[in-house]
């Protein structure tokens, strides 16, 4: 049928606007750029922290697993998980805590670490830089490291910046001129988006004074304040301060315990679950969405230790099993909320954390397994068209989301490469593409 002229050439504007609109939602709305994201991060204080700190943690991990949890069956009853799954379980959590105990460690100069003299900040900052430089050279440090700063306040900028230069000087000095791969600054106690703008300024600075690529540092800022959720005309305030960054911001990570202080919660009431927690992260969850900046949840302040002395000792063995296992189910618990609302990363504490980190992270996807992997080879089978498996109706989002699934299973060790493929039904090199988009076309034209 013969088209008015008027009519092609609206269509003509038309089809040009909303190539334009595309183009610049994927310029807003990058994606994860294929990087892995951590399961978690591991504060600990400067002080302490040595170039072989991660295999000295997953040491302690296995030690607390084999007297804590000496079998497959109590460790699979302390993280919620079924009897047929304990086995594996287990293996998986002992092959993880030897091969790669900890996947983010951040060297905490803030809560952590405490306000000391600037002398012995100052002899900190260098020491813990060429501890990491020591780790890299020696290749023990886990895959994503960095360090967490004071916050920007009138009172403790200026330490915060000193300790910052000193820091990444010795460091560049001392690895002569390497930085270790997905480093990366934290920045706390944020209440506005210019103190992410003036701690990207200094970067630029290091960067140039140090002869690094611009823009090789990122940053983190933590969402710990209610300033940095909802700012002062009642807007919401997350991505601002992503944006302030110029694109060095990787991650937001939410501080639980400071913005319920924040909130004004009594001490008693301030944890994980707290529906002003929710909120929070919610806020987060939505307004980064698809910018490719990394989410992660907070921290259980319950640690499982025991304790020997004060009004809250415990002398009994089974009192102790007792208080340990109590304090597992609590991170697990925890660790398996925060997954289930689409946080795939949290923070630990303590050595003991890593075992009830890992065992309910491969509960999780073990426990979907089946499940995914029935849906995704019929989706896949039926080359995009929507299929009904059971009572689950799948589109192309879904189909996405199922792929998802098994690639955060295989980042973290939940799956093997070969369990991966075999249960997906998808060649290793189609799944890295990480786009079921691209599997499908190209499935199509072969």
């Amino acid at each position: 049928m013969k088209q008015d002229g008027r009519v092609e050439t609206e269509l003509a504007g038309a089809l040009a606007r909303v190539e334009l609109l595309g183009r610049e939602y994927l310029r807003l709305f990058p994606g994860d750029a294929g990087q892995r994201q951590p399961v978690h991060t591991v504060y600990g204080g400067a002080h302490l922290f040595k170039a072989d700190t991660a295999k000295r943690l997953g040491e302690l991990a296995l030690r607390s697993l084999d007297d804590w949890a000496p079998d497959a069956e109590t460790l699979a009853n302390v993280v919620g998980g079924e009897s047929s799954r304990a086995e594996a379980l287990r293996a998986r959590v002992i092959e993880k805590l030897r091969r790669e105990p900890v996947e983010d460690f951040r060297i905490d100069f803030e809560d952590g670490y405490g306000n000391r003299s600037d002398a012995e900040e100052d002899g900190h900052a260098e020491s813990a830089a060429r501890e990491v430089a020591a780790g890299l050279a020696a290749g023990t440090l886990p895959p994503f490291v960095g360090i967490r700063i004071k916050p920007f306040t009138i009172e403790l900028a200026s330490r915060s910046l000193r300790t910052l230069d000193r820091f990444l000087g010795a460091l560049v000095a001392a690895s002569s001129g390497e930085l270790p791969d997905n480093f990366v600054v934290t920045l706390p106690k944020v209440v506005d988006p210019g103190q992410c703008a003036v701690l990207a300024d200094v970067l630029d600075a290091i960067e140039d004074a140090q002869g690094l690529r611009r823009g090789k540092i990122a940053v983190e800022v933590m969402i710990e304040t209610t300033q940095s959720v909802i700012d002062s005309t009642g807007r919401c305030a997350v991505r601002g301060l992503v944006e302030a960054a110029r694109g060095r911001c990787r991650g937001a990570h939410f501080g639980t315990y400071d913005y319920t202080a924040a909130c004004d919660i009594t001490a008693a009431h301030q944890h994980m679950a707290h529906p002003a927690c929710d909120f929070a992260k919610h806020v987060m969850q939505v307004t980064l969405a698809g910018t490719g900046v990394w989410i992660s949840d907070g921290a259980t302040n319950v640690l499982p230790v025991v304790v020997s002395e004060g009004p809250l000792r415990v002398a009994d063995r089974e009192g102790q099993r007792a208080s340990i296992h109590a304090a597992w189910r609590l991170h697990s618990e925890h660790v398996r909320r925060s997954l289930v609302q689409g946080f795939y990363q949290g923070w630990d504490l303590h050595p003991a954390q890593l075992v009830t980190r890992y065992a309910t992270l491969y509960d999780f996807f073990l426990a979907g397994l089946d499940a995914a992997s029935e849906r995704l080879r019929n989706f896949v089978g039926k080359a995009a068209q929507a299929t009904l498996v059971g009572e689950v109706f799948d589109d192309a989002a879904t189909g996405q989301g199922l792929l998802n699934y098994f690639l955060r299973a295989l980042a973290c060790g939940a799956l093997s490469p070969d369990e991966a493929v075999e249960r997906s039904g998808l060649s290793l090199e189609e799944l890295r593409s990480r786009s079921f988009a691209a599997i499908l076309k190209a499935r199509r034209g072969a």
